[in-house]
């Protein structure tokens, strides 16, 4: 033991071992205590730099967004003793319209992108990267060339809509204008979001209730269509926010008649054209409820599901 000692002794030097003999009696370990003390502290949460960058950066962005909305609505509050007959009855013309124009669109919308969306997501065929580039093409086309296209397709004169007007059929400058813009620059965003939630669906689930005695449509029924209908409620907020906000392609290709093709967007636009700003604001405010009273609904059905 002795001879033991003396090693250590060598070894560490007589200071190193009598912290070592200290260390014994106390009862501790001496070398855990070196790894203690050799052990970096890691900073606190929040502290470090990158952390307080984080929260930094994006104040004016949020404030960009926010900002705009609550002056809004502070000055939707005054707009409320000046309401008049006038102005309520713009009002319940243009959301019915809106209301009408859109639920008809988004209701063609699905019955046509849900199997294209499918078929994108599912099948290879001669001429889908053709499909995909009309599809992604009016995401990033500016409205007024849409309202533009969709007048010279099918106005009067134009390509399709001249064997239409002999037909009798007249489609430019009328409601069902309306509901043309707004499937031409709203379907892409359902058809979008519809096809990655079927590319996600687990294939191997639809495999296994086919082995078990399935059909194809009672597969789609009861294992696809549930899997992706989060998928298919968000690109329907999508296209429908899309379609509501409408005002390029409406104009140019429906026209501005009250009554007739004036959405909301356009009677915000004539309002303010005139001088009614308070007209304008209100018109603003009852679409700005509208747009998050459907977005908080179906956040809570998708959130329901999940």
């Amino acid at each position: 033991m002795r001879r033991l000692e003396e090693s250590d002794a060598m070894t560490v030097g007589a200071p190193g071992l009598a912290r070592i003999r200290s260390a014994e009696r106390a009862g501790a370990s001496p070398r855990a205590d070196d790894d203690a003390a050799s052990d970096p502290v890691p900073p606190p949460d929040g502290r470090s730099w990158t952390a307080r960058l984080a929260w930094v950066l994006p104040l004016p962005l949020l404030l960009l967004l926010a900002l705009p909305l609550v002056a809004l609505v502070w000055r939707g509050l005054t707009v409320g003793e000046g309401l008049t007959a006038d102005r309520v009855a713009a009002l319940r013309q243009a959301l019915a319209l809106s209301a009408v124009t859109s639920t008809v669109s988004m209701a063609l919308i699905v019955m046509a992108g849900t199997p294209l969306a499918w078929l994108l997501a599912r099948r290879q065929f001669r001429g889908s990267r053709l499909i995909d580039v009309l599809v992604d093409l009016p995401i990033v086309l500016p409205p007024s060339v849409a309202g533009i296209a969709l007048l010279l397709a099918f106005g009067r004169f134009g390509l399709a809509g001249q064997w239409l007007d002999r037909a009798g059929i007249t489609l430019g400058f009328t409601t069902a204008a309306v509901v043309m813009a707004q499937c031409f620059v709203s379907a892409p965003f359902y058809v979008r979001a519809a096809a990655g939630a079927f590319a996600r669906v687990d294939r191997d689930l639809e495999e296994m209730a086919a082995d078990l005695g399935a059909n194809p449509w009672e597969v789609m029924r009861t294992i696809t269509m549930p899997l992706v209908l989060p998928g298919l409620l968000a690109g329907l907020v999508l296209a429908w926010s899309r379609a509501l906000g409408e005002f390029g392609a409406t104009i140019m290709f429906a026209g501005n008649f009250p009554g007739i093709t004036r959405t909301m967007p356009l009677a915000i636009y004539s309002a303010y054209g005139s001088g009614d700003l308070e007209t304008a604001v209100l018109l603003s405010i009852a679409l700005l409820v509208a747009s998050a009273v459907v977005l908080a609904a179906v956040r809570y059905v998708g959130a329901g599901r999940r």
